[in-house]
């Protein structure tokens, strides 16, 4: 028997239903039929249970069809039959497109007629009409909206995003302690942090600088003159990039991570006034913080 939705348009609409719920419910970072294969065969169940499902009600439909008398039968199918009239998707077609029926178009013809081409006077299509009269309220809106009420523009949305983008990544690298650099980092003082930037030193220093910073073959790091600036940002940088081109420390950026700089900057800071047992000759200028 016909059906107002046939069944090739409400099995695969209920499928598209079900994935559409499972995307929605399943956590995943993107398409969860991808990230859990074992969900293939659930939907290949549903869809043999629908169109089951489907078999079965045809099935009860027809023998509860074929228990109704001759007059039982007729009035069925009748009021089956008016309510398929009322959601034919040709009468709803020419409904939404506000044409008229060919046998009808006679009655629409202008005098315009070239070479037998000849010019119907239809009236435009409902839909198009209701997305002109939805323009011009829209364009409305938008006038007032951002010419009159100084509404945000592009521009202004534009900005708001990137201070709250400056926002978010000064959050992330606050939580973040690797993502330190020479311009964001500050001298540690806790003693854990001192401890291992002294196992840093002893492990990749110390053939250099001495044990206790004196100096060797690299300069004296516990007197007040420096080669290419003092202050945690400039220690931080010689370390991270290296000194002087050819005859300067190398650079440890590619051994150490940033929090390790910054741990053996700290501890080289601290050494500062103290008294070696070999100090090298001061090398390098007496460096003042600005």
């Amino acid at each position: 028997m016909r059906k107002i939705i046939p069944a090739w348009i409400r099995i695969p609409a209920a499928m598209l239903l079900l994935i559409a719920v499972l995307e929605y419910a399943i956590d995943s970072e993107g398409y969860a039929l991808v990230e859990y294969p074992v969900l293939i065969p659930v939907l290949l169940m549903a869809l043999l249970f629908l169109i089951a499902l489907e078999i079965i009600l045809n099935a009860i439909e027809n023998i509860m069809f074929q228990t109704l008398d001759a007059e039982a039968k007729e009035r069925y199918m009748r009021t089956r039959e008016e309510r398929l009239k009322k959601f034919d998707l040709k009468r709803l077609y020419h409904k939404a497109m506000g044409s008229r029926p060919i046998s009808e178009e006679r009655d629409l013809e202008l005098d315009h007629n070239y070479d037998g081409i000849k010019e119907l006077d239809n009236t435009l299509p409902p839909w198009w009409l209701y997305s002109f009269y939805a323009s011009i309220i829209f364009a409305a809106g938008y006038l007032a909206y951002y010419h009159l009420l100084d509404g945000a523009n592009q521009y202004d949305e534009l900005e708001t995003e990137l201070a709250e983008a400056r926002i978010a990544v000064e959050e992330y690298k606050k939580n973040a302690p690797d993502l330190v650099d020479a311009e964001s980092v500050v001298v540690l003082t806790d003693a854990a942090d001192l401890d291992s930037g002294n196992a840093i030193f002893q492990s990749n220093c110390m053939a250099c600088h001495a044990p206790d910073g004196g100096g060797g073959i690299g300069p004296n790091l516990t007197d007040e003159h420096w080669i290419l600036g003092g202050g945690i940002k400039n220690v931080f940088h010689t370390i991270s990039e290296g000194g002087r081109a050819g005859k300067g420390m190398v650079a440890w950026k590619s051994t150490l991570k940033p929090t390790e700089i910054q741990q053996v900057a700290s501890y080289v800071l601290s050494l500062q006034g103290s008294s070696p047992a070999s100090p090298k000759e001061a090398e390098g200028d007496v460096w003042v913080e600005e």
